[in-house]
């Protein structure tokens, strides 16, 4: 059976790069290395940004249900 890679912690994405922002504001990278950083930056960017994504769409999910807070299942998009 294939298994579903594991969705990244959202909080530890953030601080991930949050410390990527830190070191290209030192100044003191290579071009290469700030390079880089800026592609690995815009990866967490994207993986933030979805995980946040699929969190609004729950809250609707819950929020729409006849004025009833009722859960729902959430197949967030492949």
């Amino acid at each position: 059976m294939a298994r579903k890679k594991a969705a990244p912690d959202f909080e530890q994405s953030l601080t991930d790069l949050q410390q990527l922002v830190e070191r290209l504001e030192s100044g003191e990278l290579s071009l290469e290395d700030s390079l880089a950083c800026f592609e690995q930056g815009i990866r967490l960017t994207r993986e933030c940004q979805a995980s946040l994504s699929q969190a609004e769409q729950k809250v609707r999910i819950l929020l729409e249900r006849d004025g009833e807070l009722q859960d729902a299942p959430f197949e967030p998009p492949a």
